[in-house]
């Protein structure tokens, strides 16, 4: 949605090509549940003329019967539009508003507050370049501000807007301003990835104070409204120009005179000239052109969408990186990575997954959890697994050399997501801290990994019944379905299978058996079960 202009019935090509060349702010609000979120949002909306007068009626008419804020209208409803948000008054699923001024344009995600939803939170974080963060002036910091902070920090926000909401129910009081001030910069001091840059406004979504009209019961308070930080937070600093990078998409060969790698480059600078190299091949050449809709450019920067041509003819596919010859990332099978995990299933160590790094794929596991972090209270612990919601440092082992860049240096190459291989679910989301060591490739594998890695109990199972053959190889069909490891043996050699972490199904008895099944009255279901009990499977 657009700001209103006098270009639009004057010039409106000259308009659009103005709007075209605005700056581009992606930010987001988090915080506690009942901060006021989603009524700030709709406030920013209607005190800056971004609501159509139909929306602006069908809200006032919903307000009635599913708003929470008595005689008032109830803004929240702009963004809440779920039924069971409006049913319930909170925010489940990000929602996304589009608005622009005539100084910048602007993409607004509305994330949950409640802790549940931290994976919504994070996901609506991962492409924003600012941060408000709310915070109910009656309760103060709280345990969800930390998290998010946390979140905001971790997924490389740099910059960040301490709403202090509902100041009005606490007639705007300065002294409690000031203290949760002082509180919240006490707490951002400890986070990993310190947060550089921090503004703090007491306001009332509510009344619209200090959101985009200055209010005038804070006379106290002289900076800058909520909008005017919008408007003017230097962004363009953030982009990395030094360390060229740009994932291939897509190699164009329209016909037999044109060869062009595809991308959006995600950070540095490129000119015609310039000696490159693709990895992971090491392959090198020099850019003859960078190509787009447009035209041939001079020089192309992060966040471009180019296609480039080589001097050279050199093999180069979808899923490469074209990087600087005298700039080169890592190229490596183990890294550190921060994950935020997102499905009820949790991660477990040794069970292989697909990874998704730019452009590129691959399989691999996390071979090691270094530990959890409380987001909470920023304590460290350890853990077998991670759960949903939960963030933890991890190495992660790949089956193939990816080239790769620490995410706060450059989150375009720093980043990569988890895909569950049978219903094809992003189930997780990876920043990269940095390469893992490999001193560990020589170590034996242990029970313990194989076991997690078949996500089953390694166990000499012997079967008694009649017919014990058939019972047996029944077994083996259902393990099998149930995707475990199984083999059947022989009494003589059970023991070195269980060793390489098999569920070994003896027919008859078994010297040394873990479990012993007596089949003759029982289904398979029920021998299933019976494994289950005791922790086999």
């Amino acid at each position: 949605m657009s700001h209103q202009s006098d270009l639009i019935a004057a010039d409106i090509l000259e308009y659009l090509k103005q709007h075209e060349n605005k700056e581009l702010l992606r930010f987001l609000t988090c915080g506690n549940v009942d901060d006021g979120k989603s009524t700030l949002i709709g406030r920013l909306l209607h005190d800056s003329k971004m609501i159509y007068e139909d929306q602006l009626a069908a809200i006032e008419k919903d307000s009635a019967k599913s708003g929470t804020t008595g005689e008032k209208i109830d803004l929240a409803l702009l963004v809440d539009g779920l039924q069971a948000e409006r049913e319930q008054g909170i925010t489940i699923d990000v929602a996304y508003r589009y608005f622009s001024t005539a100084k910048r344009k602007f993409i607004i995600a509305d994330t949950p507050g409640h802790e549940q939803y931290t994976r919504n939170m994070a996901t609506g974080a991962s492409t924003c370049d600012l941060a408000i963060i709310l915070i109910d002036a009656r309760y103060g910091v709280q345990t969800q501000t930390k998290r998010h902070s946390f979140i905001a920090s971790l997924l490389g926000i740099k910059h960040v807007v301490v709403a202090v909401n509902k100041m009005d129910l606490l007639d705007f009081s300065e002294e409690r301003f000031n203290q949760i001030r002082e509180d919240y910069l006490a707490f951002a001091k400890n986070l990993n990835l310190e947060l550089s840059d921090i503004h703090f406004v007491p306001m009332s979504a509510l009344d619209g104070d200090n959101v985009v009209e200055r209010s005038t019961r804070a006379a106290w308070y002289t900076g800058q409204t909520l909008m005017e930080i919008l408007e003017s937070v230097e962004i363009a600093k953030d982009k990395n120009l030094e360390n060229f990078r740009l994932p291939v998409q897509y190699v164009n060969r329209p016909n037999l005179d044109f060869r062009g790698f595809c991308g959006t480059i995600a950070s540095g600078i490129v000119k015609p000239g310039d000696t490159i190299m693709a990895l992971p091949s090491q392959k090198t050449s020099k850019v003859e052109s960078i190509v787009t809709y447009d035209g041939n450019l001079e020089e192309a920067f992060a966040g471009q969408a180019v296609t480039l041509t080589l001097e050279d003819e050199i093999d180069i596919s979808r899923g490469d990186v074209i990087v600087k010859l005298d700039d080169l990332p890592t190229v490596g099978k183990k890294l550190n990575a921060d994950i935020v995990w997102m499905t009820e299933n949790p991660l477990i160590p040794g069970k292989p997954y697909d990874l998704k790094f730019a452009s590129s794929s691959t399989a691999g596991t996390v071979s090691k959890i270094h530990h959890l972090v409380d987001v909470n209270t920023l304590e460290q612990s350890l853990a077998d697994q991670v759960n949903l919601n939960e963030i933890a440092l991890v190495e992660v082992s790949l089956d193939k050399a990816v080239p790769f860049d620490c995410y706060s240096k450059i989150p375009g190459t720093g980043a990569f997501i988890i895909i569950d291989r049978l219903s094809n679910v992003t189930i997780g989301a990876g920043m990269i801290v940095g390469a893992a060591s490999a001193s560990d490739d020589n170590t034996p594998v242990t029970a313990a990994e194989k076991a997690r890695r078949f996500n089953q109990k390694p166990a000499i199972v012997a079967v008694n019944a009649v017919n014990a053959e058939q019972v047996v190889q029944g077994l083996d069909r259902r393990l099998f379905e149930m995707g475990r490891v199984a083999a059947i043996a022989s009494n003589e050699n059970a023991q070195i299978l269980k060793d390489a972490g098999l569920v070994v199904l003896v027919a008859g008895g078994a010297d040394g058996a873990d479990v012993s099944l007596a089949a003759d009255q029982e289904s398979l279901d029920s021998l299933i079960a019976d494994l289950q009990e005791q922790g086999i499977i």
